[in-house]
């Protein structure tokens, strides 16, 4: 019986090649127990003679680098280990169920094509080597594959959830302050009222910073909606409000006296609450914090600064990703226990959202200073 290359014997055996890889894909439990046989062997038929396609094609040794790394060049279709991703997400397969799989294909072809005659050992190393590369390629696509769904996924129960979540909320905000305004209560009434209608608006600030980071990742972005108005107003609006919140805190404002800027109001607002919340929840109680609009001709500048102890350098690179905190001994102090870690991420996201970007730097002897670098828009 004359030896055979690799690409040929696939193309030649596959349908003992898939029935191998069926009794295996059987064997996993719970879902391949309820799958038909068509279904177990979707794709593994369009994979296998993908395989041996890329068998046949010569390639440079940086085309072999970048395959054997999962990265070799594809077309923009779906590949079929991509489809089988798919598939395998929606039949309930979990990630390592789906890498298995592919574990059992290798061995199934190697397996059966190591008892075949061999004439060229050189031949048989080269077609290992290129056959092993084009599985970790399919692999890798297969994997990055599943992992995008399953992000997708939890980013939109997650905006589901949170605005289903909305509408209950809101009665307890409006109900409890409806009794906070009564004025035939005692009160101790008014008090409990009053507490019920502070956690409320705080669980409501959470929801929204919930839907605010599902939608950014959901691919949509954090939505803005400029207008003409005075940057300076909205800012000292926002001030003012924590200066309320937090009468014990002290904060300084400086700016010009008018700032006219196309933006919008509600999520500038936004970003610099969650910047100045920042800065009082992880700054030295006994230091201001400093909020700063400087109007240059081709942008505007808002910075939040504050003192206290330095932010590491391996922390401060990423400082702005979701559900990434700092550390510090004021954060007990600061009500720490009450956020998601998403401030600073969406104030990025409402920085680029307005075509420009949100820097940090700290140190023990500056302090920290988040600065927005705004581009100076102004309406037609």
């Amino acid at each position: 019986m004359a030896h055979q290359r690799l690409s040929d014997f696939i193309r030649s055996n596959i349908q003992p090649l898939l029935q191998a890889w069926e009794e295996f894909a059987r064997t996993i439990e719970p879902p391949a127990l309820t799958m038909s046989d068509q279904d177990l062997k979707d794709h593994a038929h369009q994979m296998l003679l993908a395989f041996a396609v890329d068998l046949d094609i010569p390639q440079s040794e940086p085309e072999r680098v970048a395959k054997s790394k999962g990265k070799g060049q594809r077309n923009r279709r779906d590949s079929a280990a991509e489809t089988h991703a798919e598939a395998r997400l929606r039949a309930g397969y979990s990630l390592v169920q789906l890498v298995s799989e592919y574990r059992a294909l290798r061995s199934s072809v190697l397996s059966l094509w190591s008892k075949q005659p061999s004439v060229s050992r050189t031949d048989e190393l080269g077609d290992m080597t290129r056959f092993n590369e084009a599985v970790d390629q399919a692999l890798a696509e297969s994997v990055a594959r599943y992992e995008s769904l399953i992000e997708q996924s939890r980013h939109m129960f997650l905006a589901i959830l949170g605005h289903d979540l909305r509408n209950p909320l809101g009665n307890v905000v409006s109900g409890s302050s409806f009794i906070a305004r009564a004025n035939d209560i005692s009160h101790q009434h008014v008090e409990v009222a009053m507490r019920m209608l502070n956690s409320a608006k705080r669980m409501s600030s959470l929801i929204n910073d919930l839907i605010d980071f599902t939608r950014s990742h959901l691919g949509s972005g954090i939505p803005v909606q400029p207008r003409q108005g005075d940057l300076v107003a909205v800012c000292l609006q926002v001030i003012e409000e924590l200066r309320t919140f937090h009468p014990g805190r002290l904060i300084e404002f400086k700016a010009p006296a008018r700032v006219d800027a196309l933006l919008d109001d509600a999520r500038i607002a936004q970003m610099l609450s969650n910047l100045v919340g920042n800065a009082m929840q992880y700054g030295s109680h006994d230091a201001p914090v400093i909020v700063q609009i400087v109007s240059a001709p081709d942008e505007l500048i808002i910075s939040v600064s504050n003192q206290g102890p330095a932010i590491p350098a391996e922390k401060l690179t990423g400082i702005f990703d979701p559900l990434v905190r700092g550390e510090t001994t004021s954060q007990a102090g600061a009500g720490g226990g009450t956020s998601l870690g998403l401030g600073l991420y969406i104030a990025r996201e409402i920085v680029r959202a307005h075509g420009g970007v949100l820097n940090a730097s700290s140190s023990a002897v500056d302090g920290t200073h988040f600065t927005a670098h705004l581009p100076q828009l102004h309406a037609a």
